[in-house]
Formats: structure tokens, sequence, C-alpha cells
């Protein structure tokens, strides 16, 4: 039982914090690993399922394990020759964040984005389906959620359901995956059928990219990857996103 409470103690003990950066020790943020992926955090604007800012989220900015920001480095040198790039829309999620999404899940008065991103889906049912969880892979700092774009590229004025046919739909200046990014309906799951051949072939580039580059999807969310190594596996860590050089 001792053994058992020692190792307990050492998953929940924070993390030394580096001084350089703010962050503990193991992360970074992707921009000073791999300052040519295009970001646009989502969760830290309105722009997302929730209409406003998640708490947790202080800026803009994408913070990874290092080991997992080293891996989209590489996965954005193999398709930046093509005119590519890759765009990530959410990274490190704090804890805070996770709860504040799943106490909106139980606030059934709140359905001003319900049209956009969760058309067809009851808002009771978003955990239930798998969208959402109380447990997020994304507060352990090595997953991401993330496109390919032309290089260049920037969204558009768009704003429909998420579900709507190309040029209709929330516009993440992507390339044509199918359906919106963070697109709560079983349209977004990777192989979904019915979503036309470019959108087919583009999730297969982008799913085919990142296993290559040491990533593994989640079947109900083509945007939604996990580094298979990860260097946390068994942590939840809850320190705010901020900006580089911001204590």
């Amino acid at each position: 039982m001792r053994a058992i409470l020692t190792l307990l103690a050492v998953l929940s003990a924070p993390l030394p914090v580096s001084a350089q950066s703010a962050l503990p020790d193991g992360f970074v943020h992707l921009a000073e690993v791999a300052p040519t992926i295009r970001q646009d955090i989502r969760y830290a604007g309105s722009r997302n399922f929730l209409g406003r800012p998640v708490a947790g989220y202080l800026a803009g900015e994408c913070i990874l394990t290092r080991r997992a920001a080293e891996a989209l480095a590489r996965a954005q040198a193999e398709i930046a020759p093509r005119g590519l790039t890759l765009v990530v829309w959410d990274c490190y999620r704090p804890a805070t964040a996770v709860a504040d999404m799943m106490a909106w899940t139980r606030d059934a008065t709140d359905q001003r984005m319900k049209a956009v991103f969760y058309p067809g889906i009851d808002k009771a049912r978003l955990s239930v389906e798998g969208y959402l969880s109380s447990r997020s892979t994304h507060s352990r700092g090595s997953t991401v959620d993330l496109g390919i774009a032309r290089a260049g590229a920037a969204p558009g004025f768009a704003s429909g359901a998420c579900t709507a046919p190309a040029g209709q739909r929330l516009d993440d200046g992507a390339l044509d995956f199918g359906t919106s990014y963070d697109c709560f309906d079983p349209a977004a799951h990777v192989r979904a059928p019915g979503i036309g051949r470019e959108a087919a072939a583009n999730r297969a580039m982008l799913a085919s990219l990142m296993q290559r580059n040491g990533f593994r999807a989640y079947a109900k969310e083509w945007w939604h990857f996990q580094l298979v190594n990860e260097p946390f596996p068994a942590r939840v860590f809850d320190f705010p996103v901020v900006r580089r050089g911001q204590r």
C-alpha cells in the first residue's frame, strides 16, 4: 500500500517549471519548434462550439510536449514542399478547460452554437456519443486537433452548419475534409460514408501523414491525433495556455 501511495504522489506532483518558457519541463510552445505551422487556436476565442473563450485559454498559442511538437515539425517538413501546411486548432488543453466544456454540456439553455457545430444531435448526448469527455487526452499534452491547408490560405467568411457543403459551412481555411473542425456529427467520423471523393482523399492523406510521424487517429473525429509514444501517459495537467514569455 505504501508503494502505491508513493507512486500516486509522484504522478500527481507538479513538474519543474522551465525558467525560460514558464511551462512545465517537457513542454514547449509549438512556434519555438515548428514556426511555419499555422495556428488557429479556437478555444482562445469565440469561434467554437461554446461561442466564447474556454476557461484556461489565456492566449491563442499551441503548447505541446516537446516530443509531440518535434513529431509535428517532421510532418510539416514532409508536406511543405507540396505547397501545403498543417493548421492546428487545439493542442494541450488544461483540465480546467475540460471541466468548463462539461459544465456547458449540462446547460440546456445555451444552444447558441447548435446550428453550426452540432445541428443533428441533442446537446445532452455529446458526452454519451463520445464527442466530449470529462477526461481528455489533450490534457496530457501530446494530442492535437489539426488539418491541412494550402500555404497562404486563410479562413473565409462562410459560417453555415459544419455539415453543409464546402463553401457554405464554417470555413476553417483548410482543404475540404467533408465537415468543419469540431463538427459533432457522424459525418466527422474518419470513415463516414457520403462525404465525397476529395474529402475522403484528404482525410486519408492527413491520417497517413500523422501515422508516419508517430500519431494515431480517433475514429469519431478526422482532426484528432494522439502521439503513440507520449511522455506523460498517466498525467493530467492544468496549467493555463499562455503566450511565449508570459508567466
